[in-house]
């Protein structure tokens, strides 16, 4: 029964994002403490094992890379058209709507929807989002800013070393893949966990526009869907794992780089935090399409 596959999936991420919550309301948890030791080793170490993995070539998923791409940039402009008409700042409005949750959020999804072999699909849209956000992102913040500062990201060296790996099907020694794969493991529940920390820190000052990113996002993705689908040749895992991709919530680091360069950095935690409230809505309608695609 699909209702019941679809509880199935949710209920584990949605149960380890309530332990976060439950635990930041009883203890201090210094969040971007987390979050660094999962930027800098834990999410590098699984990205890596899935690109040196044998099963795993970079080259079969160039269909879906270039529809990813295209959807990031297709939700971009549709994003500025309606902060225009509603008069709202492009700068604090359309990276939320662009850069999605596709590490906390996308990769437990995909995993226990898909399996082993949705990680490896999750972990390109990672990979996409984190080289874009951290380029064209910070480029629509601050147009004199410089990109070099993205090849000191852990995240963004492992992409390079494992594409290269993966297109010249080096094998790895189990002697590093091992233990580089039982570290990645551990980034997925901490993901989770940290989501849930997080949504402690909702600020509802801002109510109104969290409100509006909150459902324009999964509405701009699912719609973008629509439209580029039919011009790809996906295979059945890559079409629900786009639908997924569609309707995922913000990313938490928007507002990490509306901080930094101070664009109305509370307006877009209040996106972000409403948005993820939200994927507990949109994700079970996007599974509804995706799950039937295999």
């Amino acid at each position: 029964m699909l209702i019941f596959q679809i509880f199935t999936v949710l209920f584990p991420i949605f149960a380890i994002v309530a332990i976060g919550y439950i635990y930041m309301r009883f203890r201090s948890l210094d969040i971007k403490v987390i979050n660094r030791l999962n930027m800098d080793l834990l999410s590098p170490c699984l990205l890596f094992s899935v690109l040196s993995s044998d099963s795993f070539n970079i080259v079969d998923y160039q269909q879906l890379t270039l529809a990813a791409i295209l959807m990031v940039l297709s939700v971009g402009l549709l994003g500025t058209l309606i902060a225009r008409l509603l008069k709202i700042q492009v700068k604090s409005f359309v990276p939320s709507m662009m850069f999605v949750n596709a590490g906390n959020m996308g990769i437990p999804v995909a995993v226990f929807a898909f399996g082993e072999a949705g990680l490896a699909v999750a972990m390109l849209f990672l990979m996409i989002i984190a080289i874009m956000n951290f380029t064209l992102g910070i480029y629509i913040m601050d147009q004199q800013a410089s990109w070099f500062g993205l090849l000191k990201l852990p995240l963004i060296q492992v992409a390079i070393i494992g594409g290269i790996i993966s297109i010249m099907q080096i094998e790895v020694p189990s002697l590093l893949r091992i233990p580089i794969k039982m570290v990645g493991e551990c980034a997925i529940p901490v993901m989770l966990i940290s989501l849930g920390a997080r949504l402690t820190k909702i600020n509802f000052t801002y109510w109104k526009i969290g409100i509006i990113g909150a459902l324009f996002r999964p509405i701009l993705g699912m719609s973008v869907f629509l439209i580029i689908y039919p011009w790809f040749d996906l295979t059945p895992l890559q079409t629900g794992g786009l639908i997924i991709f569609a309707a995922l919530p913000p990313a938490v680091v928007n507002y990490i780089i509306a901080e930094e360069y101070q664009q109305e950095p509370d307006k877009v935690a209040a996106i972000v935090m409403l948005g993820n409230l939200m994927s507990f809505v949109s994700l079970p309608i996007a599974l509804m399409f995706a799950l039937p695609s295999l």
